[in-house]
């Protein structure tokens, strides 16, 4: 018997609401697929909808009309406000957790607090909500700091300082210029700069079961050799190196579990994916920071690896069912995956839209090549730019190397008008990789640059 088809809208409009249609497109129990309010990517694999995810009401009407099996939310935006409570409350299904389980993501103080609640390493922190008595503190400080606005900025609100002086500034800019809106710098988070690797690892959380994502490492700052301020994400690389068994073990053990716990106990249990940043220092792992979403671009390396039915595993988390599904129900591409984000002229600051964009398609022609829009949307017959992160173009290669030069061959086809990217993605572990392989007078074949310890995640269920 042929089993239903079941309707799905996705909520968002960036490059991961791009790669989840695009992947649950490839489910074979997958019916109609929207996309609230999408892009022009979206557009190829969906139908895009005029409302987002702050028209609750006209949403769910929707999705009743429309006899939506499943909502999936992308942005933290629609998250903070209650979209996943306001849906099931009127018989809707969601992924994505509640507007108090998101808390650990829309506030930082709320998550710094929750951390310490639940022992879970994390950087020394203090919290203000005065301006005065934030900087008196960085005054006392003899280390570098971390400025983190409480409330949702885009991935910005984070300033990573390397003095007092620094310091002293983003606390203005955040709390008396408010730069990133009244509310969201009302209070902030003032913590010990820490240093080391950086480590992005996702996980489904359902009930009692944890199913984490292999590793990857995102590149925040806007231009290469990590300078320049904060963005959402100027590209990432899946499989991280430095993501090894022995991480992978011990940040389920020590971040997720605890934090899962406390979550349940505290009467907010988080359902969907949970995200957490980490930092791999000297004295360990710290987490920097707890996200309540599909990260961005994270989602677009780990579904362009995926192998399985997602449309599933999606419906299987939001009934609370994923220990039920097979150990082996996931697999993933062995080859690594990059992601090149390309951005508008003047991103992470003030930009303009309405560029065109130009080598799209001969750009996906690529063999293991996916150009995942962000910030576009049609106009006419011309596909154009509408947002700082105009698209993720991703890539698969037998090699880390091979994955990093198809990618970037692909973006040299793509133009539009003030274009800019970083040209660096993945070379951290590129350079692990080489710096750790003994010298040899003669190679006998080329040097790989895939890890052999690296086992990835997502082939089997964690108990909590």
């Amino acid at each position: 018997m042929t089993p239903a088809k079941k309707n799905v809208l996705v909520v968002g409009k960036g490059g991961r609401e791009h790669a989840i249609v695009w992947k649950l497109a490839q489910s074979p129990t997958a019916g109609r697929i929207y996309c609230a309010p999408g892009n022009a990517g979206t557009a190829q694999s969906a139908t895009n909808v005029s409302f987002d995810g702050t028209d609750f009401e006209r949403m769910t009407r929707f999705c009743l009309k429309e006899n939506v099996h499943l909502v999936v939310i992308g942005p933290e935006d629609a998250l903070a406000l209650g979209l996943s409570d306001y849906l099931r409350q009127r018989g809707v299904k969601v992924f994505g957790p509640t507007k108090d389980a998101a808390r650990i993501e829309s506030s930082k103080v709320y998550a710094k607090n929750l951390m310490r609640h639940a022992d879970v390493p994390t950087a020394d922190y203090r919290v203000f909500d005065h301006p005065e008595a934030a900087r008196t503190y960085v005054d006392t400080r003899d280390y570098p700091v971390v400025v983190k606005a409480d409330g949702l900025a885009a991935g910005k609100g984070v300033i990573v300082c390397k003095d007092n002086p620094e310091a002293r500034k983003a606390v203005e800019r955040i709390m008396v210029r408010e730069e990133f809106g009244q509310a969201v710098g009302r209070q902030v988070v003032i913590e010990k700069r820490l240093e080391g690797e950086e480590v992005s690892i996702l996980g489904f959380v359902s009930g009692r079961s944890i199913l984490l994502m292999p590793p990857c490492q995102d590149h925040k700052a806007v231009n290469d050799g990590d300078q320049g301020p904060n963005t959402g994400g100027m590209g990432t690389y899946c499989p991280a190196p430095v993501g090894t068994p022995e991480v992978m073990a011990r940040a389920e053990e020590t971040v997720f579990v605890p934090i899962v716990h406390a979550m349940k106990r505290s009467r907010n249990p988080f359902n969907g994916m949970l995200f957490a940043g980490l930092m791999l220092t000297n004295q360990g792992h710290r987490v920097l920071e707890f996200n309540a979403r599909f990260g961005d671009p994270e989602t677009q390396v780990i579904l362009m690896r995926m192998k399985g039915d997602f449309l599933e595993l999606l419906d299987a988390v939001a009934d609370e069912r994923l220990d039920e599904l097979p150990d082996d129900f996931l697999t993933f591409d062995p080859r690594p995956a990059v992601c090149v984000v390309m951005c508008a002229g003047g991103y992470p600051g003030k930009y303009d839209g309405g560029k065109m964009i130009l080598g799209i398609e001969k750009a996906d022609a690529l063999p293991g090549v996916k150009v995942f829009h962000a910030g576009t949307k049609v106009n006419g017959d011309r596909v154009v730019t509408d947002g700082g992160r105009v698209l993720g173009v991703t890539a698969l290669g037998d090699t880390l190397a091979d994955a990093k030069a198809r990618a970037y061959e692909a973006v040299k086809l793509i133009q539009f008008p003030g274009a800019h990217y970083r040209t660096d993605i993945a070379d951290k572990a590129l350079r692990a990789v080489k710096e750790a392989k003994p010298a040899e007078a003669t190679p006998k074949k080329a040097p790989s640059t895939t890890t052999q310890n690296i086992r990835d995640y997502g082939t089997k269920s964690k108990p909590v």
